[in-house]
């Protein structure tokens, strides 16, 4: 199928799913990765093999441009890009290229969000490819029957229990279907031949691979497809997919409705309902509550974006069960309130991460999957409510963290008096990718997909070369006691759980400007709304904004930041009263792995990636322009 890259239809009906400032930061940016810094150096060639293409944190170029955490991603984004498929063509075809070279992120064993800009329309649509909890699932399906406690993380990580319905496929079908050119076989042909040729492990790929290789031995076929030998595969070493291969030509042969309704989703039901856990191992791997119902009964949706002004700019994100668009907005709206001066930036630090605690209360209290509990989403957004928050932070104090979440009622006054009793921050995996493509005729897309951490559940589909996510470990695992506040994220009946994944769009005059997201669990939030800052009120450009030191504030009594950040304004918060501590990870002293772009004028685009954070990233242009 091919249409003009304009072009757009309504969905099928289901049963036919079938696809075919820089002088002012200038001391902060010498205390962490220079701006100009070279990208690692590529492992070497396993024999036989042309090896990785080299990365590069920043491309500048007309015709369409990508960012991704991988250059065999970016290349096929590229690829898709130069025969004339569009920006959502190259996003998915991207994001397959990532199931196999990032498998213990990017599986279609997962799901994730996706911001769009269609130009023809000029229009921000956010699709929602979040995984779903199975029709089994309770409130209490997370405590232990046996202790009446919650089951301890890593128990609930490495189990069925913790699977959700992947919503990958379905939600690339949508977004073919709505937005692009070409059809999903023809899409996933480079995929197929990255996993059938292999691709050179890299330092990122073996580390992954070791912080897992313990629970991967106990999963069978885990252990033979990640641990090859039982070993961890070396660097420079070639790795290959064939499963994986056959997998996604099998796709590309009899469409989505073969993984949703076929024989291989009867095979993913069946293995999380019995995991195929090695029977020496000691590791208690309990079963899950899926059904193949639960799969046939998946939809991706196609979702209202949220919308927020600041500073003369719209900005578009993630709605729930996506916390992303609704806490980065009401952070601009509550920091709207106050100037933020360049020649200033620990005071402007200081109310970002007042900002933040206030906002990450409130994502607590409300946030939640708005299919199935109430969330007050146009209140939480309005400026009214930012106002009321906007009060409590003192430009020269810290308040006391935990902060209470706010009243999203109405009914705004000029002040509050501070709470402190709410809840606990909950666990949120940090392993996640993120990639932006721009096209040639003004389409954007800022994609986030997970399956949630570093290798999910650890459980590998047999013989289909693909993990399943752990994405439900997302949900609060105790359900509130008597008195307590509801809680959104309780797990329910195909329930989303709550993610912080934020794709987010920034229009300037009706037009796409910038383009970013990242990995890092509830740490993407604070990442994306630093970059912005950093962008927007601090005067960086954006390769400067990316690569700037970090910290998060998500309403606990330390700032947890990188140690660059900590040298450069450690000293002026903590007069302010904060208290900063090195984030602990994983990885420790690391917070995201960005990816962005930037429409410099009508048609130049530069793209953005990590010079080294997890190994750097990959931009990539059409045609290069030497700046």
């Amino acid at each position: 199928m091919l249409r003009s890259p304009s072009s757009s239809k309504p969905p099928a009906p289901r049963a036919r799913r079938r696809t075919a400032l820089v002088a002012a930061i200038a001391t902060a940016a010498s205390l962490t990765v220079p701006a100009a810094a070279a990208a690692p150096a590529a492992p070497p060639a396993a024999p036989g093999h042309p090896g990785p293409p080299a990365k590069q944190p920043v491309a500048t170029g007309y015709g369409g441009a990508v960012s991704t955490v991988d250059p065999d991603a970016s290349r096929t984004a590229l690829e898709v890009l130069r025969r004339g498929g569009n920006a959502m063509d190259a996003a998915v075809a991207a994001g397959a290229t990532l199931g196999v070279t990032e498998p213990y992120v990017a599986a279609i064993g997962g799901g994730g969000y996706i911001t769009y800009y269609d130009a023809e329309k000029r229009r921000v649509h956010a699709l929602d490819g979040r995984e779903i909890a199975p029709k089994l699932m309770r409130e209490d399906s997370f405590i232990d029957p046996a202790t009446g406690e919650p089951l301890p993380f890593d128990q609930a990580v490495t189990s069925g229990l913790g699977v959700g319905v992947p919503g990958t496929l379905a939600q690339w079908d949508l977004a073919l279907r709505r937005f692009g050119t070409r059809d999903l076989g023809r899409l996933l042909r480079p995929a197929i031949r990255v996993a059938d040729r292999g691709f050179v492990v890299d330092r990122e790929f073996h580390d992954q691979t070791a912080m897992n290789a313990a629970r991967f031995r106990d999963i069978v076929p885990t252990r033979e497809l990640f641990l090859p030998d039982g070993r961890v595969p070396a660097v420079g070493s070639l790795f290959r997919n064939p499963d994986l291969a056959d997998t996604y030509r099998e796709l590309a042969r009899r469409g989505t409705d073969w993984f949703y309704e076929g024989r291989l989703g009867k095979e993913i039901a069946r293995t999380v309902a019995d995991p195929p856990v090695d029977p020496d191992a000691t590791r208690d791997v309990r079963p899950g509550l899926m059904r193949p119902r639960d799969l046939a009964a998946y939809r991706a949706l196609l979702r209202e974006p949220t919308h927020v002004s600041y500073r003369g700019m719209d900005v578009y994100g993630m709605p729930p069960s996506s916390s992303g668009g609704t806490t980065i907005g009401e952070t601009l709206n509550i920091l709207g309130n106050f100037r933020l001066d360049e020649r200033d930036p620990a005071a402007a630090l200081h109310h970002y991460l007042e900002a933040t605690k206030l906002a990450y209360a409130d994502r607590g209290r409300y946030l939640g999957d708005a299919d199935k509990v109430d969330v007050p989403v146009a209140e939480l957004l309005s400026s009214g409510f930012a106002g009321e928050r906007a009060c409590l932070i003192d430009p020269d104090r810290a308040a006391a963290a935990p902060v209470a979440a706010g009243s999203p009622d109405g009914d705004y006054r000029p002040c509050v008096p501070p709470r402190t009793r709410t809840r606990a921050l909950a666990p949120e995996g940090p392993q996640t990718t993120h990639l932006v493509v721009a096209d040639k005729w003004g389409n954007v897309a800022s994609y986030t997909l997970s399956i949630e951490q570093f290798g999910g559940s650890g459980i590998t589909v047999p013989g289909r070369g693909f993990l399943l996510n752990n994405q439900l470990t997302d949900f609060s695992f105790r359900p509130p006691g008597p008195g307590e506040a509801p809680d959104p994220n309780v797990p329910g009946p195909h329930k989303r759980p709550r993610s912080s994944m934020s794709p987010t769009l920034v229009l300037k005059d009706g037009r796409p400007k910038l383009a970013l997201g990242t990995p890092g669990g509830s740490t993407i939030i604070t990442t994306v709304l630093q970059i912005l800052i950093n962008r927007i009120d601090l005067g960086m450009d954006l390769p400067a904004a990316l690569n700037a030191p970090r910290a998060t504030q998500r309403n606990t009594p330390q700032v947890f930041a990188e140690q660059a950040f900590i040298d450069a304004y450690g000293a002026a918060l903590a007069a302010r009263g904060h208290r900063l501590e090195v984030f602990p990870g994983p990885p420790a002293g690391v917070i995201g792995a960005a990816t962005g772009l930037e429409i410099l004028r009508p048609g130049l685009v530069q793209a953005v990636a990590e010079p080294t954070r997890r190994g750097g990233g990959s931009a990539l242009v059409v045609r290069p322009v030497r700046r």
